[in-house]
C-alpha cells in the first residue's frame, strides 16, 4: 500500500521528495493510532478495573467518562518537570526517550492485514521485535541511575534483572515460532496458519504461548509483575523523580508495548488476520464479510482484557518468586519444547509440518 503511494508521489515530485513524505505519512499512519489507543487504553483500565470491584471508574468528563484521556493529557503536559538537583541531567532527560522510541520503533513490522498494510514487510520482523524491544530496558535502568534516589536505582536494579530473565524465555518462544513457521518474516507467519483454528500455532506451541505472554507481562512491569515499581515497597521505583510529560512518556512507553505485545502474540500464535471460522463451510461464509484487520483487533483486545484483568485479581509477586519463575520454570519449559517441536518437524507430525 504505501508502495503504491510512494510511486503516485513520485509522479509529480523529485524522487526524494516522494521518499520522505511517504516516510513521514508512515510514521504518523503508525504512530497516531498507537497513541490514541494507548490513551483510550487507561480509561479501559480504569473502567474495567471499577466494574471488577464494583465502582464505576471514570464517568465526569465527557459521555461516561469517555474524554477523560484527554484531561489527563491536558493535566500532565501543564505540570512543572522537576529536575534533581543532584541527578545526571542529560540522561534524565533522556531516559524517557529511550524508554518510548523503541516501544514505537516495533510497530514498523506489524501487519495489519492480508493486503500488504505493513511499514516494513522486512524477512526479519520476528527478530527485529525482539531485538527492538529489549531495549526499552535501558531508558527504566538510566532512569533509575540518572535520578540520583535510592528507591529509584533500587527500581532499575530489580527492573534490570526481570527484564533479563525473560527475554531469554521469549526468545526461545520466539525459536520455535520460527521452527513451525520456516520463517521470520510476520506476514509468512500469518498465512502459514491458513486453514483454521486447528492450523494455528497455539496448537503445537501451547506451552509456548502460555510462556510468551506471561513473559511479556513481565517486560512490561505489569502486575503481578511490576516489582519495579513496588509503589507500596519502594514508591513508585525507577520513576519516582520523574512528573509532568516525563513521567507521561514512561507510561506511554508502557502502554505501547503492552498493544505491542498482544498484536504479537496474535499474530504468532492465533493466526493474525485470519478468521476462526476458516475451513467451516457454512460459518466462513457467514463472516466473510469481516475484515481481516477487525478478527486480529478482536484478538488482541482479548489480550488487552487479560492485561487489565491480571492487574485487579492479583497481588504482586515478590522479587525472588519473579526470579525463580522466570529461570526455573519458564526458561527449562522453552527448552524442553525447542527439543519437542524438533522431534514434530522431522517426523512431520500434523499440518503445520507438512
Amino acid at each position: 500500500m504505501f508502495d503504491m503511494l510512494q510511486t503516485w508521489l513520485s509522479s509529480f515530485l523529485y524522487d526524494w521528495l516522494a521518499i520522505l513524505i511517504t516516510l513521514l505519512i508512515q510514521a504518523v499512519a503508525v504512530i497516531l493510532p498507537v497513541l490514541l489507543a494507548v490513551a483510550w487504553l487507561t480509561f479501559f483500565e480504569r473502567k474495567v478495573i471499577g466494574y471488577m470491584q464494583i465502582r464505576m471508574g471514570p464517568n465526569r468528563v465527557g459521555p461516561q467518562g469517555w474524554l477523560q484521556p484527554i484531561a489527563d493529557a491536558l493535566k500532565l503536559m501543564n505540570k512543572e518537570i522537576i529536575f534533581p538537583s543532584q541527578s545526571n541531567l542529560y540522561l534524565f532527560v533522556i531516559a524517557p526517550v529511550l524508554a518510548l522510541a523503541p516501544a514505537i520503533a516495533g510497530w514498523a513490522v506489524i501487519p495489519f492485514d492480508a493486503n500488504g498494510v505493513v511499514v516494513a514487510d522486512i524477512n526479519a520482523g520476528l527478530l527485529y521485535v525482539l531485538a527492538v524491544s529489549s531495549v526499552v530496558v535501558y531508558g527504566v535502568i538510566i532512569s533509575g541511575w540518572a535520578s540520583n534516589s535510592k528507591y529509584a536505582f533500587l527500581g532499575a536494579m530489580r527492573a534490570s534483572a526481570q527484564k533479563i530473565s525473560y527475554e531469554i524465555a521469549m526468545g526461545f518462544a520466539l525459536v520455535t515460532v520460527l521452527m513451525v513457521a520456516g520463517s521470520m518474516n510476520l506476514t509468512a507467519i500469518v498465512e502459514g496458519q491458513q486453514g483454521g483454528i486447528l492450523n494455528w500455532y497455539w496448537i503445537p506451541l501451547l506451552p509456548m504461548f502460555f510462556v510468551y505472554f506471561l513473559s511479556g507481562v513481565a517486560e512490561t512491569n505489569r502486575a503481578p509483575f511490576d516489582v519495579a515499581e513496588g509503589e507500596s515497597e519502594i514508591v513508585a521505583g525507577f520513576h519516582v523523580e520523574y512528573s509532568g510529560m516525563a513521567f507521561a512518556i514512561f507510561f506511554l512507553a508502557e502502554y505501547a508495548m503492552m498493544i505491542l505485545i498482544s498484536f504479537m502474540t496474535a499474530i504468532m500464535f492465533l493466526g493474525g488476520w485470519l478468521s476462526p471460522f476458516e475451513g467451516v463451510p457454512l460459518l466462513a461464509d457467514l463472516f466473510a464479510w469481516v475484515p481481516g484487520f477487525i478478527w486480529l483487533f478482536m484478538k488482541v483486545a482479548i489480550f488487552l482484557f487479560i492485561f487489565l484483568w491480571f492487574r485487579a485479581t492479583f497481588p504482586r509477586y515478590r522479587y525472588d518468586q519473579i526470579m525463580r519463575l522466570g529461570w526455573k520454570v519458564f526458561i527449562p519449559v522453552t527448552i524442553v519444547w525447542v527439543f519437542v517441536v524438533g522431534a514434530l518437524a522431522y517426523f512431520k507430525m500434523g499440518p503445520w509440518f507438512n
